[in-house]
């Protein structure tokens, strides 16, 4: 799968170890910045910059830390026909993508007790399929809005 990855400085240790597990379980890996812990950075551009490449069809998914994931999901978010989730577990690793059909998972690098938990909330976002039924209804609901008020021409 490809799948493209970004943070700020907060998220920058977590985001390179979520690169090196996606790599070694296969993916493609498309590493929009930053570059480093020690300059900081705003959120919103590597949320936006991995919102676009998802929606655009360059990865099939997406991956943002930051200290939290919430800014960085907020901002990924604003890119139509992204769906990003923070994710806090194996639960909500899993049921965003049963339910919603995310396409961006958001991790925050401060709130996460340990990098292991992180991963394995990874591998399972990653392996869970969209289960459709009632939640494609609801998922088309969120689509339908999109396309109505898109700012796209």
């Amino acid at each position: 799968m490809r799948i493209a990855i970004g943070s700020d400085h907060a998220g920058f240790v977590l985001k390179e170890q979520v690169r090196a597990e996606l790599v070694r379980l296969g993916h493609t890996v498309e590493d929009v910045g930053t570059d480093s812990a020690e300059v900081s950075v705003d959120y919103p551009d590597y949320g936006i910059a991995v919102g676009e490449r998802v929606a655009d069809g360059r990865a099939e998914r997406g991956v943002v830390v930051c200290a939290t994931g919430i800014g960085i999901s907020i901002a990924a978010n604003k890119v139509e026909g992204v769906r990003a989730s923070v994710v806090t577990s194996e639960d909500t690793a899993r049921l965003t993508r049963a339910d919603n059909d995310s396409n961006v998972l958001a991790l925050g690098a401060k709130t996460t007790p340990q990098a292991a938990e992180a991963l394995a909330w990874l591998r399972v976002w990653l392996e869970t399929p969209f289960a459709g039924g009632r939640h494609e209804r609801r998922v088309n609901k969120i689509k339908d809005y999109e396309a109505k008020h898109s700012q796209r021409s």
